[in-house]
C-alpha cells in the first residue's frame, strides 16, 4: 500500500523571507558613491549579490570581513578594519555601510567601537561617513533590514540644521521603476525633494561601456546632511514600522512629517496626489486626472472577471498591504494573506478590507497570517481553494505543484526578466498591475473550463470513460487478502451490513480525558463508544468470542474498542486477547481502536500480533485545536494539559499512523465534531489522513454525556454532519453508516445483539411499583431500544402498572428528521408528534436531539435516553417518574 512520509518536525520549510542583511544592503544601493561591507563570512556577500544581482539585472558589490574560525573565536576586529582599509582603497567612497551579520551578531562584535577605534588609528580616513547597522539574518527580515539602514543614515549622518524648502522623502523597498515615477510625480509638482535612498539609477541603470565599481547614481551625501534642515518629511508606509526615519528626523531635528501608505490603487494614490498639491498649493495637473480616470474605466472594464478572484497574497508587510488595498477594492477577495515576517499587528491593516468584500461574496473563511513558510502558504491555498497568486518568483514551487498562476511583483524575482521595471505605484502602475491579475484569472478559466465541465456533469457517469469517477481512496497497493478482510469488515465497507463484528471490553484505563468523555464505563443503557455492561478477562473475552461464533456464523471480526483506550495501563490483557483468540481462529480479522497516544510504541508490535485495521480517534492535526478537547493526558508518567497536550497527542498520533501505514496496515480515522472547537478544521484532518494514506474517515456526531466537560455544548445538526461529511467526501472515502457502538457491541451493524447475548450480566430483578404510566418507545424491531427518536416512523407504546408492563400498540407518526436538507419544517412535525404522543408519560429512545427534548419536556413529557430491552427500560423509565 502507497504511504507518503512525511518528516513531523517543527521547522520553517521554504521560508517566505529575505534577511536583514539583504535589505540593509539594498537600502545602501540608493545612496551615490556608497559601498557596502559585512562583517561576517564570505558566504554572506555572495548570497546577497546573487540575489540583487539576479533581480536587478545588475552588477552588485558587497565586501565582506571574512570572518573565519580565528575570527569567531578571537574576534573579527583586524579583519573588518583591514577591510574598511582595502575598500577605501580600491573604490575611494564617500560612504561606507557597515552591516553585521549573524555571526558577528552572536559572537558580540563592537562594530561601533571599532570604527571609532579605525578612524583614530587612520584620521585621514574621517573625511569617509562610515555607518555601522545592526542586521543580523535572525534579527528579523529584508524589510527590516532596509529600514535599520534607512534610520542609521538619519540618525547618524551630521545634519546641516540650516532650514531649507526641500522636502524629505523616505521610500520603502519598491522597484526602481516605481521610484522613477515617484520622482515624476514630486517634479511635476513643482516640490523639491530629497529621497531616501534612490535606487532607481544604480539597479537600473542604462548601457554603459565602462564599468563603475562606485554607484554613480543615488542620493548625495550633501544632500542628505540638508534633511536635517527640510521643511517637511513624508515617509511612504502602509504599516507601523519600529525603525521610522521620519520619526528619528522630527525627533532630532524637529522636521514635520507625514506617513503616506504606498500610491498603489484608487484610495491610495488620491490621497498621494492630494498630499502633493497640498504642499505645492497647487491644482492637480489635468494629465493626472485623466490617467485616474483611465484606472477607474480599467477597473469597469475587469470587475466582471475579478469577482472570480480568491487571491493568495504573500511577502514582506509592505507589500502585501498595498496589494491588498488593489485587490479588495477591485473585487478580489484575498483569502490567504501571509507575510514572512513576525508581525502579529498585520490583521489590523487588512482584515477590515478582507472581511468587507467577504461579506458581500458570503465567504466566512479567510487566513491572515504572519511569521509563515511557503509549506503553510501552500497549504492554506489548497484549503481555501485559491485560483490566483500575488508576489515574489518564490512562489513559483506553490505555481508549478498546484497550477495556480503566480503574478510576480516585488523582490525577488528570479525565473524572470525585468523584475525591476515592474511598476504598481500610481495609476498607470495599479492599472498594470490589476491588469496582469485579472488575464490570469481569464487565463484559468480559458485554460480549465472544459475540464470543469466535464468533472461538473459526467465524470463519475457511464459516459466517463477514465474510471476516474470516484474522489474514494483508491484499493491500488492492497493486497488481496487484506482487501477481502477490509470489504468483510462492516466498518470499513458500507455495503457490508451482512457481515458482524465482535467488541470484547478487556481494556477498561484510558491514559487521556477527553472533554466529551466520562470514565464510567459499567453502563448496560447507554448506546456510546466507552460504556460496556461489563469488563472480560483475556480468557473470558476467548469464551465469549467461541459461544458467540457458534450461534453467528457470519462474525468476521474481533474488535476490542475499550471501554477506555487499548493501548493504555491495560494493553498486556489486549495482547493477551489477541494471542488466545489468534491460536483459535486463524482467520479472524483483528481491529483495534486507539486514541493514538502511545501507538507510536506498540505499532509495530500490533502488526506481529496480526491486526489488519486500526482505528484512531483524531480529532484535530492543530496542537492548539487538540489541546482544547482533552482535559489532560496522562504519557510518561506525567501529566500534561493545553497546548502541550495538543502537541503531544497530534505528534503521537500522526507518528503511529505513518508507521502502521508503512506496513501495510488499513487505518480508519475517527473525528468526533465538535461545535465551535474543530468543525471548520476537520476538512484539514481528513486532507493530512488522505495525504498519509488511510483508508477512510468517520467523522461522528458528539454525544453529549452528563457530567463531562462538553455535556452542554451544542450538537452539530444532521445536516451540517452530512453536508461536512459530502464536502470531505472530496478528499477521500468517508464512512456514512457509523452506529457509534458500544465497546461490547455484538452483531451486525443494524442489527446489534450485544442486550441479547449479555452472556456475563446478572439477571436484573425489577422493583416493584404501584405506579401506571404510558411510554411511547422508539423501536426497530418492537424488542429493543434501538432507534434514534428522529428515525422513528412510528412509537410502540407501552403501559406499566402494578409492576407489569404491557403492550398496547403502535401509532404511526411523521418521520422528524429525514437525514438530509429537507429540515425546514421540523417545527410542525414535533408539533404533530407530540399531539399524538399527549397522552403518554414518557418517551423511550436511544438517541434524542435537544431541540425535541426541550418541546417534548415543555409539554411535561419525559424523555429517557437508553438502550436495553424494552420491558427493562420501561421499568427503569417508571422508577424515573
Amino acid at each position: 500500500m502507497k504511504t507518503k512520509i512525511n518528516a513531523l518536525v517543527n521547522l520553517n520549510t521554504n521560508p517566505c523571507k529575505m534577511c536583514m542583511p539583504m535589505g540593509a544592503a539594498t537600502a545602501f544601493y540608493g545612496i551615490k558613491d556608497c559601498i557596502t561591507i559585512l562583517h561576517g563570512s564570505q558566504g554572506c556577500a555572495t548570497y546577497i549579490r546573487r540575489h540583487m544581482a539576479t533581480h536587478y539585472n545588475e552588477p552588485v558589490d558587497i565586501a565582506s570581513s571574512s570572518l573565519t574560525e580565528q575570527g569567531t573565536v578571537y574576534g573579527g576586529e583586524n579583519n573588518l578594519k583591514k577591510g574598511l582599509k582595502n575598500l577605501i582603497s580600491l573604490y575611494n567612497p564617500k560612504v561606507i555601510g557597515v552591516m553585521t551579520t549573524c555571526l558577528a551578531e552572536t559572537i558580540g562584535e563592537d562594530v561601533v567601537g571599532i570604527i571609532e577605534r579605525f578612524y583614530e588609528e587612520n584620521p585621514e580616513h574621517k573625511n569617509i561617513t562610515i555607518l555601522p547597522v545592526n542586521s543580523p539574518g535572525y534579527g528579523g527580515t529584508q524589510y527590516e533590514g532596509y529600514f535599520a539602514s534607512l534610520n542609521t543614515i538619519a540618525e547618524k549622518i551630521e545634519m546641516d540644521t540650516e532650514k531649507n524648502q526641500k522636502i524629505n522623502v523616505i521610500i520603502p523597498p519598491h522597484s526602481p521603476a516605481d521610484i522613477r515615477f515617484l520622482k515624476a510625480a514630486f517634479k511635476q509638482f513643482g516640490l523639491d525633494v530629497i529621497l531616501l535612498p534612490d535606487i532607481s539609477e544604480n539597479l537600473d541603470s542604462g548601457h554603459n561601456e565602462v564599468y563603475s565599481r562606485l554607484p554613480k547614481g543615488g542620493t548625495e551625501l550633501s544632500d542628505l546632511k540638508k534633511m536635517g534642515g527640510a521643511r517637511y518629511t513624508i515617509e511612504f508606509a502602509d504599516i507601523d514600522c519600529e525603525k521610522s526615519p521620519a520619526k528619528t528626523l522630527y525627533e532630532k531635528y524637529g522636521v514635520p512629517y507625514k506617513r503616506l501608505a504606498s500610491p498603489v490603487g484608487l484610495k491610495a494614490t488620491d490621497e498621494f496626489y492630494k498630499t502633493l498639491a497640498e504642499l505645492a498649493v497647487a491644482d492637480i495637473p489635468q494629465g493626472i486626472k485623466e490617467e485616474r480616470s483611465r484606472y477607474i474605466d480599467g477597473m469597469i472594464d475587469s470587475h466582471k472577471y475579478n469577482s472570480a478572484g480568491r487571491a493568495v497574497i504573500f511577502g514582506e508587510p509592505e507589500f502585501v498591504v498595498s496589494a491588498v488595498s488593489l485587490c479588495t477594492e477591485n473585487g478580489i477577495l484575498p483569502v490567504v494573506v501571509s507575510t514572512g515576517s513576525v508581525f502579529h499587528h498585520l490583521k489590523k491593516y487588512v482584515e477590515d478590507k478582507i472581511s468587507y468584500v467577504a461579506k458581500k461574496y458570503y465567504v466566512e473563511d479567510y487566513i491572515i497570517t504572519d511569521d509563515t513558510d511557503f509549506a503553510q502558504i501552500e497549504a492554506f491555498a489548497k484549503k481555501h481553494q485559491v485560483n490566483i497568486m500575488i508576489g515574489n518568483s518564490d512562489g513559483r514551487r506553490i505555481e508549478e505543484e498546484l497550477k495556480i498562476p503566480l503574478v510576480r511583483r516585488a523582490f525577488p524575482i528570479h525565473d524572470r526578466i525585468g523584475g525591476q521595471r515592474l511598476r504598481m505605484l500610481g495609476y498607470e502602475g495599479s492599472l498594470s498591475l490589476l491588469d496582469e491579475i485579472t488575464n490570469a484569472l481569464l487565463s484559468v478559466t480559458e485554460n480549465t473550463f472544459r475540464d470543469t465541465l466535464y468533472d461538473t456533469y459526467y465524470k463519475g457517469t457511464p459516459i466517463d470513460e477514465s474510471g476516474e469517477g470516484t474522489t474514494e481512496t483508491k484499493d491500488e497497493g492492497i493486497p488481496s487478502d487484506i482487501m477481502k478482510k477490509t470489504m468483510e469488515h462492516p466498518c470499513y465497507n458500507c455495503a457490508g451490513h451482512q457481515f458482524a463484528r465482535i467488541h470484547l471490553p478487556v481494556a477498561p484505563s484510558c491514559n487521556v480525558q477527553c472533554n466529551y468523555c466520562v470514565r464510567k464505563y459499567d453502563c448496560p443503557n447507554e448506546s456510546r463508544p466507552g460504556v460496556t455492561s461489563t469488563i472480560l478477562t483475556p480468557e473470558e473475552a476467548l469464551a465469549r468470542y467461541i459461544a458467540v461464533k457458534e450461534r453467528m456464523p457470519n462474525l468476521t471480526v474481533v474488535g476490542i474498542a475499550g471501554p477506555g483506550d487499548s493501548l493504555a495501563g491495560n494493553y498486556a490483557d489486549t495482547k493477551k486477547t489477541l494471542e488466545l483468540i489468534r491460536s483459535y481462529d486463524k482467520d479472524v480479522t483483528f481491529c483495534l481502536s486507539t486514541n493514538g497516544l502511545m501507538l507510536p510504541f506498540y505499532a509495530e508490535e500490533l502488526v506481529q500480533l496480526g491486526v489488519t485495521h486500526v482505528t484512531v480517534t483524531m480529532n484535530a492535526v492543530d496542537p492548539k485545536i487538540s489541546g482544547k478537547i482533552y482535559k489532560y493526558i496522562n504519557y510518561m508518567g506525567n501529566r500534561f494539559e493545553g497546548d502541550a497536550a495538543g502537541a503531544i497527542m497530534v505528534s503521537n498520533q500522526l507518528s503511529g499512523l505513518k508507521i502502521l501505514l508503512a506496513h501495510g496496515v488499513i487505518c480508519k480515522v475517527n473525528i468526533v465534531t465538535l461545535k465551535g472547537i474543530n468543525e471548520s478544521h476537520i476538512p484539514a484532518v481528513v486532507q493530512t489522513c488522505k495525504d498519509m494514506g488511510c483508508y477512510i474517515t468517520n467523522i461522528m456526531q458528539l454525544i453529549p454525556v452528563p457530567g463531562s466537560a462538553f455535556e452542554s455544548l451544542p450538537m452539530v445538526s444532521n445536516k451540517d454532519i452530512l453536508n461536512l461529511r459530502n464536502e470531505c467526501n472530496k478528499i477521500m472515502k468517508q464512512m456514512f453508516h457509523c452506529k457509534q457502538c458500544r465497546a461490547d457491541a455484538v452483531g451486525t451493524l443494524d442489527n446489534d445483539m450485544s442486550v441479547d447475548l449479555a452472556g456475563f450480566l446478572a439477571p436484573k430483578e425489577a422493583s416493584p411499583s404501584t405506579k401506571s404510566c404510558t411510554f411511547a418507545v422508539a423501536s426497530k424491531s418492537g424488542v429493543n431500544v434501538d432507534l434514534h427518536f428522529g428515525h422513528a416512523e412510528e412509537f410502540y407504546i407501552f403501559e406499566y402498572t402494578n409492576s407489569e408492563v404491557r403492550f398496547k400498540e403502535r401509532r404511526n407518526i411523521e418521520k422528524y428528521c429525514n437525514g438530509n436538507e429537507f429540515c425546514d419544517d421540523k417545527q410542525d412535525k414535533i408539533a404533530k408528534i407530540i399531539a399524538a404522543l399527549s397522552d403518554c408519560d414518557g418517551v423511550i429512545a436511544m438517541r434524542i436531539g435537544e431541540s425535541p427534548k426541550v418541546r417534548l419536556k415543555d409539554k411535561g413529557i419525559k424523555v429517557i435516553s437508553t438502550f436495553d430491552k424494552i420491558e427493562n427500560a420501561v421499568i427503569e423509565a417508571a422508577k424515573a417518574i
